[in-house]
């Protein structure tokens, strides 16, 4: 009777990784310049072996460590798929600007117009667009550094669900260039009020097996919370529970882990980037890290030795880099299971994860990553 938590801090990352250079990204440290611009400390996070992650002199009281990406990307599909132990064959692709045949074939196949079609912010181009958008009823299409198509559209002219399915549209073909999320952004307000709702969605492409699948085929629940499901496309997931914030993601996974006797509650935190990496809120993510770090001193006490609490993240967001992209960084390690309070080092790729799941629960070793367990 296993029962295992994962969860994963949406861009909290720890130091720039090795090959940092290949991305721009050298010198980028989510967590070290926070704490530096901000003299924030997280008594619960240190204590149970941040502070030493991070180069400090506090005690551990669990095992801790950090990840180093392997799977090429510094994204959040990447950045979980490599957690689940299946890093994409090759990178997702990105654009400045789509393809006239991709966009062409969308368009003609949902009955739209676009407008946009070009790199940008998702504040800045709805506050640049938006009166137009309301004026033609065109939705808004966008990228970023990331491999992503973003369409946003008000919910007055495009309600939500008429959204979602041009996005469903927009994923079929997105397949053929390799891209790995069309993104539903609604948004609500007047010109020069304009601000994003919580009914984003992420349509990802399908991921190759992970270890999801494994477990859900030995007969263990699996459920996602956040935008797990989304980042999955629902593969290896019996449920999946999308949130609005943090707050909901956090009282929900607290309540299912109170629920469950075994299997594995897979939750993502995706506030710290959405609301305050990519924004460069220096102040509003050290906010959301002391949120969490109360929240988990809640509900430590809920976990027994036997289980098998994993933190982690997915890839970095450095609210005091340049830019408003990821960052490619290494990632903090936290590992509760029998009292454990060991240095595991800097492992080589995220996959150590699934290795460690793959073998909590029974299963066959999986062919990529290292157990921590082990």
């Amino acid at each position: 009777m296993t029962r295992a938590l994962l969860l994963v801090l949406d861009s909290v990352g720890c130091g720039a990784a090795p090959d940092a250079a290949r991305y721009g990204d050298e010198g980028a440290d989510t967590l070290g310049h926070i704490r530096r611009a901000t003299g924030l400390r997280l008594p619960v996070l240190d204590a149970l072996g941040l502070d030493a992650i991070l180069g400090g002199a506090a005690p551990a009281g669990a095992a801790h460590g950090r990840m180093r990406p392997r799977a090429t990307g510094k994204d959040s599909t990447t950045g979980h798929w490599e957690i689940a132990g299946a890093a994409p064959a090759a990178p997702f692709a990105t654009f400045d600007r789509f393809p006239d045949a991709l966009v062409r074939a969308i368009e003609e196949e949902a009955g739209v117009a676009f407008l946009g079609n070009v790199a940008a912010s998702g504040t800045a181009i709805i506050d640049e667009l938006g009166a137009e958008h309301l004026r033609s009823g065109r939705p808004i299409l966008y990228t970023s550094a990331d491999s992503v198509l973003q369409v946003a559209a008000h919910e007055e002219v495009i309600p939500p669900r008429r959204l979602y399915a041009l996005c469903e549209v927009a994923r079929r073909h997105a397949d053929a260039w390799a891209i790995g999320r069309v993104i539903a952004r609604p948004f609500e307000g007047t010109p020069g009020a304009f601000r994003r709702t919580a009914r984003r969605h992420d349509f990802s492409m399908r991921p190759p097996r992970t270890v999801l699948d494994a477990i859900t085929e030995a007969g263990r629940p699996v459920i996602g919370i956040g935008k797990t499901g989304d980042l999955f496309a629902g593969q290896g997931l019996g449920a999946s529970h999308p949130t609005a914030s943090n707050a909901e993601g956090m009282a929900r996974t607290a309540a299912l882990w109170e629920e469950m006797r075994e299997g594995l509650v897979f939750t993502n935190l995706v506030d710290f980037d959405t609301l305050f990496g990519h924004r460069r809120d220096v102040a509003g993510y050290a906010g959301a890290l002391a949120e969490f770090d109360a929240w988990l001193g809640g509900f430590l006490p809920a976990c027994g030795p036997e289980d098998l609490v994993i933190l982690t993240a997915d890839h970095g967001n450095d609210p005091t880099f340049r830019g408003t992209d990821h960052t490619r960084e290494e990632v903090p390690l936290l590992v509760l299971h029998r009292g454990r309070r060991d240095a595991l080092g800097t492992r080589d790729g995220f996959a150590d994860v699934a290795a460690t799941l793959a073998g909590a629960f029974g299963l066959p070793p999986w062919p990529s990553g290292r157990s921590f367990l082990a």
